[in-house]
């Protein structure tokens, strides 16, 4: 059963396409989370509508087309979404954490370390975050497109098996659906199936209902491993049936298992920076037992090299045996070689990760 979703909920749907937020529409999204929730399923919410809901709040008669205003309307629309969203889920006695990225928070291994201890931990505590674009000082998703590849992108970092796109169509068409009413729809496929983007729109084309964004961001999901459904918001409890197993929408499934998938992804971008050196004892629990890399387990560093950088780890020989993003910069590892990690906050002054590389972050290479 899958146990962590990502769910992104689109502008269309919580904006009521455009006209000010959708509140009868977001209590029932967050119901239905909440029921996520409670039956053992980790919650992620990824959210748009910020910049909808800040024209409406401007009374301004149309989205501007100024990049900079564009961002004034999110700021303040902003402050709308999020207090929809906790006072629906306070209700429930459900917290929630306000979470705004930018994509190079993802693509830049200090920050992404940062982002999925933060984002790991809120979840842990049975905090649902909710998720949107940095729209104030990103500029990405306002002159391209939506949180689509935001969902994706948080699917990656935090390990999750299942993204859910929720939109204002039933899913995927094999042809444009509003000049084509029976159009057939796909209800399942292969991420990777190049005939998806084909019937989305093919090439150059802004796509048939939005479903191009929707398409790579499944890609980009199953990168990792993670399965994708995309499905009309409005069906009636559509994420707890879809929590049943019922078919509903499209869904778009990856090549490999989650954890296989995201080991491969992470060798596949991992250029070394530094390098840590592991005795014995090190070298056989993370061959033989899969487990985490500690620093007791360390016994030399070359770096220099920051927290979020790759570095390859070696046994004594000089023989290469993994690579992983290291959780401490080059001068903090070498202060912690061969220390227990109940020793790290007195070491460092502050009480850091137990492990030097966690083992979701490692690659076992030799």
């Amino acid at each position: 059963m899958a146990r962590r979703w990502v769910i992104k909920i689109g502008s269309s749907l919580i904006t009521n396409n455009g006209t000010g937020l959708d509140r009868v529409g977001i209590e029932n999204w967050v119901r239905q989370l909440v029921a996520l929730q409670q039956s053992g399923i980790e919650v992620i919410l990824v959210s748009s509508g910020a910049v909808a809901e800040g024209v409406a709040r401007l009374g301004l008669k149309s989205r501007p087309k100024e990049i900079h205003l564009q961002q004034a309307a999110a700021a303040v629309g902003q402050m709308g979404l999020i207090q929809t969203y906790e006072t629906s889920f306070k209700q429930y006695g459900v917290h929630t954490a306000q979470v705004l990225l930018t994509h190079d928070d993802l693509s830049n291994r200090r920050r992404y370390l940062n982002a999925r201890s933060t984002l790991a931990g809120l979840v842990s505590m049975r905090v649902v975050p909710v998720i949107n674009e940095n729209d104030t000082v990103a500029t990405a998703e306002l002159c391209f497109g939506d949180n689509d590849t935001l969902g994706a992108l948080v699917a990656n970092l935090l390990g999750a098996d299942t993204l859910v796109i929720l939109t204002d169509q039933k899913g995927l068409h094999e042809v444009d659906p509003r000049s084509n009413p029976d159009a057939p729809l796909i209800s399942e496929a292969m991420a990777e199936d190049s005939r998806l983007l084909q019937m989305a729109g093919g090439s150059g084309s802004l796509g048939r209902g939005g479903m191009i964004t929707k398409i790579t961001a499944a890609r980009l999901a199953a990168r990792s491993g993670a399965r994708t459904i995309i499905a009309n918001g409005r069906e009636t409890d559509v994420l707890i049936r879809l929590n049943k197993g019922e078919s509903i929408g499209t869904l778009l499934l990856p090549e490999k298992q989650p954890m296989a998938a995201r080991k491969q992804w992470l060798a596949g971008q991992l250029k070394a920076k530094g390098q840590l050196v592991l005795d014995a004892g090190a070298v056989k629990v993370l061959t033989e037992s899969g487990r985490s890399l500690l620093p007791v387990g360390v016994v030399s560093v070359k770096g220099p090299f920051d927290r979020g950088d790759v570095v390859v780890c070696k046994d004594e020989a000089g023989k290469e045996i993994a690579r992983g993003l290291v959780n401490y910069d080059s001068r903090e590892a070498e202060q912690l070689v061969r220390q227990p990690s109940r020793m790290i906050e007195s070491i460092l002054g502050y009480l850091g990760d137990e492990e030097m590389i966690h083992r979701d972050n490692l690659v076992l290479t030799e």
